[in-house]
């Protein structure tokens, strides 16, 4: 592990411009908000943009009793994704939280007060997140906690304590445990052998309703080859603790420092955070739908791509776009899984994928 070297350089504002096409274009459907790693330098002032409002920020690092490392949360370019990702780094000594409390370490980013309105959470939203991360294979957790992702209120008598947590924790065998609780009464909704997630990359998918009579839903996959290796889902589940203003996700490494023995310095790698807020009307059976797992190949095309995983059941219309939003006539071209893209210029497309007026895939196809 080492710090980071190199003067900060401007951000190129491909992204942003991307999701603001994205957003245009199916915001009848749905919004989206996507925040991606673009390169090095910035990196606080990239998150920011995204989950916070002008001249605020969310970002809750140790920086201040460490600021000769640097920033604890950079961008680097990841060989096995092929794209840059964000770094988050934590050392047993002399990272704290935020120098106001000892005992334990935070490097989070969240969405809150400060935050757009579309990456908060209000009572009988659906909302769905998505993001990736990789744990070093040789990494060790905390036996108290080491959380990497939590959904929280904001308001109320319980706005301390988590619906939902992704903990980490050291066991026989270390385990990632999915924590849950309504009101202050924590429970282990499910485990998972942490050695099944060491040195991969892995997607995870989360879909919630908040409210009193909820749902909830999370499934991990193994990039690489899409396997699954974790889900749970409840269909009628208290999402909402009571007095809360709004709920909003946080990503991240927050531990305790409770036997520092048992701890060393960590890299937790996350790219491609995603929050998409639907219809308070979808159903579950609606979002079954945007579990889809199609996948583009080749990606980029110059002829016939393929939609990979794609069940037919699942959507009735495709549409193709181009990167300035017009609709792009694909008569003759479309089979039940692939397209023909032979003869659009080079550059970024959209594929749709619609169950009647309902969006339920947009995915990025690059043509060469």
């Amino acid at each position: 592990m080492v710090n980071q070297t190199g003067k900060p350089i401007k951000l190129m504002k491909i992204k942003l411009i991307t999701f603001q096409l994205l957003f245009f274009l199916f915001s009848y459907s749905y919004a989206q908000v996507v925040l991606e790693a673009n390169g090095a330098g910035d990196t606080y002032e990239l998150i920011n943009s995204v989950l916070a409002n002008p001249g605020r920020s969310i970002v809750e690092v140790p920086d201040c009793n460490h600021n000769d490392f640097g920033r604890h949360i950079d961008e680097v370019f990841d060989n096995e994704l092929n794209k840059n990702v964000f770094r988050f780094f934590i050392h047993v000594t002399p990272d704290n939280d935020r120098c106001q409390k000892f005992d334990r370490q935070r490097n989070e980013i969240k969405s809150f007060d400060d935050s757009p309105e579309n990456v908060k959470a209000n009572i009988g939203e659906t909302v769905e997140y998505n993001w990736k991360f990789k744990l070093d294979a040789g990494f060790k957790p905390s036996s108290s906690f080491t959380h990497i992702h939590q959904i929280k209120s904001v308001g109320g008598s319980y706005a301390s304590i988590p619906m939902i947590t992704l903990t980490l924790r050291k066991s026989n065998p270390d385990r990632m445990e999915l924590r849950y609780t309504p009101t202050n009464d924590q429970n282990t909704l499910k485990t998972l052998n942490l050695d099944t997630l060491k040195g991969l990359w892995v997607s995870v998918k989360e879909v919630i309703k908040f409210g009193d009579n909820g749902f909830y839903f999370i499934e991990i996959r193994k990039i690489s080859d899409n396997s699954l290796l974790f889900n749970y889902s409840n269909n009628a589940i208290d999402m909402w603790q009571d007095g809360a203003q709004f709920a909003r996700p946080k990503w991240g490494i927050y531990r305790s420092l409770n036997n520092q023995q048992d701890l060393r310095d960590e890299e937790v790698r996350f790219a491609d955070f995603s929050i998409e807020e639907n219809p308070a009307s979808l159903s579950i059976e609606d979002l079954k739908l945007k579990a889809d797992k199609i996948q583009l190949v080749p990606n980029p095309v110059s002829s016939i791509v393929e939609f990979k995983n794609a069940n037919p059941t699942n959507f009735n219309k495709v549409e193709l776009y181009n990167s300035l939003g017009k609709k792009l006539s694909v008569k003759d071209r479309l089979t039940n899984n692939s397209m023909d893209v032979s003869g659009f210029a080079k550059g970024l497309y959209f594929i749709v994928f619609k169950k009647d007026t309902l969006t339920t895939k947009v995915l990025k196809c690059y043509i060469k």
